[in-house]
């Protein structure tokens, strides 16, 4: 069975006139008269338009490869034995008495109320649009929010002194609506590249109190730089004129005259590819804590091992506070889609990688930056996973499109309740907020009359993490960890032989052959 699928997918709007090629992808007889349905007829008439997901703006992709391992390959021990964390008493030990908070950082710490947070939202629209939601989701979860890359380049409103911004209404609208919410648990993280490096982005968000900055590698969905989409001539020519690589180039009169006369729809802007270098890092990250910032993480994509052990030597050597690893498979505002499916190391893979690198560093004595991982997970059991998967090193999780599509639908739900069309869905629970989102009483109780400034895309964002700590929660106390420091890479098993030989986790017929032989003599 093929993994992949090439030449029809719903992200590209393409799909097969009769069954297909499991290598090509392509119709197994391709018909001379057909209109153009899959990929590669499409790509004959609109061209490089297909590349990326559609309908750029309103979505975000993830990858639809069916992976040779994921985390459903490994399961979650569980025990009716005793208890790590809490007195051994069953009127004590129960699921809501589990800890979940978390702290990271090197010397200051950060706080988090749950293990989780949100992918960096950066110049995309859809990012742009659903920020209000997310960011106040994130700050009344106590959990950490990433403004991503581009932003301040991106704003139509930005001002720009010697190539430097000095004044984004964008950036500043982001940063303070966090801040408006902030509850004293988690922070807000401003990514930054190169074009951001170049427009000072760095210096201008510590101006406005940003206390996180996160020089970006990568991701996990591609191995290029940021890219939106420019609907009009006079924004591709305006993000020329900033420094932006925007293709095709605006300033080409045939370009123009193609535009004008319909044939091409849109630009894209595209960011340059980051260039590496170890000695050029650690003076980057002085510099930035020279400047006041008082937390520098890194976040790193999938890209090939030694750029992962580069990754964790640097961010050992530089006593970074957080290294964020994206794995291939998870989610995007702006990607392309065969970028997304084809390139890259897959999550579990990636993590087992830098479960193998972060323990040779620390048989070194060396320092041992917190770590989140990222690529594709969304609920719960992902969570305890990809925790146990890389103990003790993995501290957190950081969830992108599993964000944003509770945020988007919860905002699409509320919008539906003001106007008077409850769907149908949810019709049996009621017709306010109130009585739809189970959480929203919680919220209301807390935060009073200020309940009412609450986006409902926020308490979707509110209600969707709770369940996932009441999920986590019972995971952990089915075996039997009250906290997250005591999650082992014991507490999972391999499903499969091959899931074993990858991570070093044992074969589930392999799990506790001592004590076995301990308890039956």
């Amino acid at each position: 069975m093929s993994l992949s699928k090439p030449n029809a997918s719903p992200a590209t709007n393409t799909r097969n006139r009769i069954s297909p090629s499991p290598t090509s992808g392509l119709c197994v007889v391709c018909l001379d008269g057909c209109i153009g349905l899959c990929e590669v007829a499409k790509s004959a008439i609109r061209g490089r338009e297909l590349i990326y997901p559609q309908p750029f703006g309103k979505i975000v992709a993830g990858s639809e490869k069916n992976y040779p391992i994921d985390f459903s390959h490994f399961n979650i021990q569980g025990t009716c034995v005793g208890a790590v964390g809490i007195e051994a008493d069953s009127d004590k030990a129960i699921f809501p008495a589990v800890d979940i908070s978390i702290e990271v950082g090197a010397k200051s710490k950060i706080k988090l109320d749950v293990p989780f947070f949100t992918g960096a939202l950066g110049s995309t629209e859809v990012a742009r649009v659903n920020w209000e939601e997310v960011a106040v989701g994130a700050a009344i979860c106590g959990t950490i929010v990433v403004v991503g890359e581009n932003v301040c380049g991106m704003d139509h409103k930005a001002e720009f002194k010697n190539g430097r911004v000095v004044k984004s209404p964008e950036l500043e609208r982001r940063v303070n609506t966090y801040k408006r919410w902030y509850n004293g648990r988690g922070t807000i993280v401003v990514q930054y590249n190169v074009e951001d490096g170049k427009l000072g982005v760095p210096e201008y968000a510590l101006e406005l109190g940003v206390e996180a900055i996160e020089p970006k590698w990568g991701q996990g969905a591609k191995d290029i730089g940021g890219e939106v989409k420019l609907p009009t001539l006079e924004r591709a020519l305006e993000l020329k004129k900033r420094g932006y690589i925007v293709h095709p180039d605006p300033e080409n009169p045939l370009i123009q005259k193609a535009y004008k006369q319909g044939a091409i729809k849109e630009f894209e802007r595209h960011s340059r590819l980051g260039m590496v270098e170890e000695e050029a890092f650690y003076k980057e990250v002085a510099r930035l804590r020279k400047l006041g910032f008082k937390y520098v993480t890194l976040k790193t994509g999938a890209y090939r091992p030694a750029d992962l052990a580069r990754a964790v030597k640097y961010a050992s050597n530089a006593k970074i506070d957080l290294l964020t690893v994206d794995g291939a498979g998870g989610g995007t505002g702006m990607s392309p889609w065969r970028m997304m499916n084809e390139w890259g190391i897959p999550t579990v893979e990636l993590e087992c990688l830098l479960y193998q690198m972060l323990k040779r560093i620390e048989a070194q004595g060396q320092y041992i930056p917190p770590v989140a991982m990222a690529g594709g997970l969304s609920l719960e059991d992902h969570i305890f996973k990809a925790i146990a998967l890389a103990s003790p090193y993995v501290k957190a999780i950081c969830m992108g499109r599993a964000t944003f599509a509770a945020a988007m639908a919860a905002k699409t739900v509320g919008r539906l309740i003001k106007e008077g069309k409850v769907p149908e869905e949810y019709k049996k629970y009621g017709d306010t907020v109130e009585q739809i989102f189970v959480a929203a009483e919680t919220l209301k109780a807390k935060y009073r009359k200020d309940f009412e400034d609450i986006p409902v895309g926020a308490i979707g964002m509110y209600t969707y993490y709770d369940r996932l700590a009441t999920g986590l929660k019972q995971l952990m106390a089915g075996e039997r960890k009250f906290a997250l420091k005591h999650i082992t890479r014991d507490d999972i098993f391999a499903l499969t032989r091959e899931a074993a030989s990858i991570s070093g986790i044992p074969y589930v017929m392999d799990c506790d052959k001592e004590e076995i032989n301990r308890i039956l003599g």
